[in-house]
């Protein structure tokens, strides 16, 4: 079941660049705007405290939201959002429209269960590397999943879960796996220990090589004195 995330914005009728950045400047708003579907694009203003609340809940970056623009609600998803590399404050929101009867391609968080429990890790020390923290899905609006579950309980050191690993709901479908076998990435691997292996090699090449060395320096030292004998 969704949740129901609710946007209120303005219809803002000042645009451009310089608007914009008129309204950045005064601290309290937010440029925006809602494109798609058969309707117009619109310019919005959204409060910065109350947008700022709403981008602490994941489901704001993957689920319907309830856009309120001047009293009409409309169903959209976050398609882009721009932040002062410095700051990190919202500098501009995109949102996108949906229907219900079109599929769209979301960006879906991930949820990694039973890491302390993971066989590599627990047996054999290994260490949980991740490949990726989202995956981006294809549905309809009705069948959009709040997250998808990766179980780590039984990964063994050197197994990886891949894309076409994952348990999806009904009717949802990854995009990468639409463009082929090659695109199966991994999600999620379980590493050997560092310097497991590699090491206990490299010491016994060096034990090896050792006392060659040792009879190539004596071999040197024995033909400099024939040839101060001579």
């Amino acid at each position: 079941m969704r949740q129901h995330i609710k946007v209120v914005a303005e219809l803002r009728q000042d645009v451009g660049k310089g608007a914009s950045r008129r309204l950045r400047r005064a601290g309290e708003k937010v440029p925006g705007i809602i494109y798609g579907g058969a309707r117009e694009p619109q310019s919005l203003t959204l409060d910065a405290n109350e947008l700022k609340k709403a981008l602490e809940h994941e489901a704001f970056y993957s689920q319907i939201l309830d856009v309120v623009v001047a009293g009409d609600t409309q169903q959209a998803v976050l398609r882009d959002i721009q932040r002062n590399p410095a700051s990190e404050k919202v500098q501009h929101i995109d949102f996108l429209r949906v229907s219900a009867d079109q599929a769209i391609d979301v960006h879906i968080p991930l949820h990694f269960l039973n890491e302390e429990k993971c066989v590599g890790v627990r047996l054999h020390d290994g260490s949980i590397v991740h490949n990726m923290n989202e995956v981006e899905v294809r549905c309809l609006p009705g069948n959009l999943p709040e997250y998808i579950e990766v179980d780590m309980a039984e990964v063994d050191v050197g197994d990886a879960i891949h894309l076409s690993d994952l348990k999806l709901p009904e009717n949802v479908t990854i995009v990468a796996l639409t463009h082929g076998e090659d695109h199966d990435a991994s999600v999620v691997t379980v590493l050997s220990p560092r310097g497991g292996g590699m090491v206990d090699e490299e010491a016994e090449e060096g034990v090896e090589e050792a006392p060659a060395a040792e009879a190539s320096a004596a071999d040197e030292d024995e033909s400099g004195d024939d040839e101060s004998r001579d």
